[in-house]
């Protein structure tokens, strides 16, 4: 199996709605946030971890071609198995499927929504963070109890986003290509972070280009 190139996707994840990926809290706080977002530990601005959105991606192709075993992701191994060939067969260690064919970066606020960060935070100092609190209510008395309140990325963040697809002498290139491509339209119609059926998570993925190009496809 030999390496033939690296195909590099690209494109920018706006936030539709409030957007929550777990960080931890360094400090409890009388008051403070229950669950913050993760934040880069030097500049603090929020991100999306590629293995967050990757295995969004993993999860809902999964669900897709009911690849899902027992309630752990698929590791048949298989060669027709479009969720073992690009992201790697789960806790198998005797797959002839080679690498795992995609890299998923980190994404980084763009430039855009940096600037609208360093503003607010910086120079205002107003948080750009959105703090949202929660709480359950008791059914029998119709009153709210235990609330909580996360941190929420708010609508109409951006984020950098950077895919790396590795293609061998053995892989049919359109058909990755089309499975990563179904895998981001997926996790659209779906929601990425926490608390999707509350509302959180919806994103878009748009501007998307491979090796520097157009992905004219990708709308359509």
């Amino acid at each position: 199996m030999q390496l033939k190139k690296h195909i590099v996707i690209t494109g920018t994840i706006k936030c539709e709605t409030g957007l929550h990926i777990g960080g931890s809290a360094e400090e409890i706080e009388i008051g403070g946030v229950d669950l913050p977002v993760i934040k880069h530990p030097i500049t603090k601005e929020p991100y999306i971890p590629g293995s967050s959105l990757k295995g969004k991606m993993r999860s809902e192709l999964e669900k897709k071609y009911n690849k899902t075993i027992n309630g752990e992701p698929c590791g048949c191994g298989s060669k027709e198995c479009p969720v073992c060939t690009i992201f790697g067969p789960h806790k198998n260690t005797k797959h002839s499927l080679g690498p795992t064919r995609i890299l998923v970066r980190d994404c980084p606020l763009n430039n855009k929504t940096r600037n609208e960060y360093n503003l607010l935070i910086k120079e205002k100092g107003i948080d750009y963070i959105e703090k949202k609190t929660e709480n359950i209510i008791d059914r029998m008395r119709g009153t709210a109890s235990h609330p909580r309140t996360q941190e929420r990325v708010p609508a109409g963040a951006e984020f950098d986003l950077e895919i790396i697809l590795q293609i061998f002498d053995t892989d049919n290139e359109d058909n990755l290509k089309k499975i990563v491509k179904e895998g981001l339209g997926l996790v659209q119609k779906s929601y990425l972070g926490g608390s999707g059926s509350r509302g959180y998570g919806k994103v878009k993925f748009y501007n998307m280009k491979i090796d520097g190009k157009s992905w004219e496809e990708f709308d359509k």
